[in-house]
């Protein structure tokens, strides 16, 4: 899980990984007796492993620039309206943006890249990753950990997140398979 959440918090890649049901459903099964896992372990790990992320996105945006992004998009790997809407997020609410941005799956991923390019200060952007972290990362842990004792809402979340867990596998295979079909359509029209 610690993987998982730095994946959707750090790499361009990640921005279609459930990320808020697989830390629900990680406080639910926490507090199974049988599981083996700790709470307070599952929620320090996700936070560190949610601030780690967002601190290596930050820095690949800082480092590779606005110009790397731009790349990306023109080469079809990247959605240039996820990013056009990260970038007016930072823009206007700079450190609350980042802070909001953990609660919104496209935008936890590329905020602190935009961050990164638009040259946010670290030290504005540290603290803004630290309590975005905590309120995502440890909040939904442990209000999983807490809703274990409801065993209806248990059921249903754990029935919610298989099917968000299914959904963020198959979604990025569709949209792969879109682009090629459309990719063959076009050649076909080309004389």
């Amino acid at each position: 899980m610690f993987g998982f959440v730095f994946v959707e918090s750090g790499l361009l890649v990640g921005f279609f990984l459930p990320g808020d049901t697989v830390l629900f459903a990680a406080g639910l099964l926490s507090a199974e007796r049988a599981s083996g896992v700790n709470i307070v372990v599952l929620a320090t790990g996700a936070l560190v492993a949610a601030v780690a992320g967002d601190s290596v996105a930050y820095a690949t945006g800082s480092r590779l620039g606005r110009h790397w992004l731009e790349r990306r998009i023109a080469r079809g790997r990247l959605n240039q309206s996820h990013l056009d809407r990260a970038d007016v997020l930072v823009q206007r609410f700079g450190w609350w943006a980042v802070v909001s941005a953990r609660w919104i799956p496209w935008l936890r991923t590329f905020t602190p890249i935009i961050a990164g390019t638009g040259r946010m200060p670290y030290r504005r952007f540290l603290p803004a990753n630290l309590i975005g972290a905590l309120a995502w990362a440890v909040g939904l842990t442990v209000l999983g950990y807490f809703a274990h004792s409801q065993p209806a809402l248990r059921y249903a979340a754990y029935a919610v997140a298989g099917i968000f867990v299914v959904a963020s596998g198959v979604a990025p295979l569709v949209g792969w398979l879109r682009r090629r079909h459309d990719a063959r359509g076009r050649r076909a029209r080309q004389p």
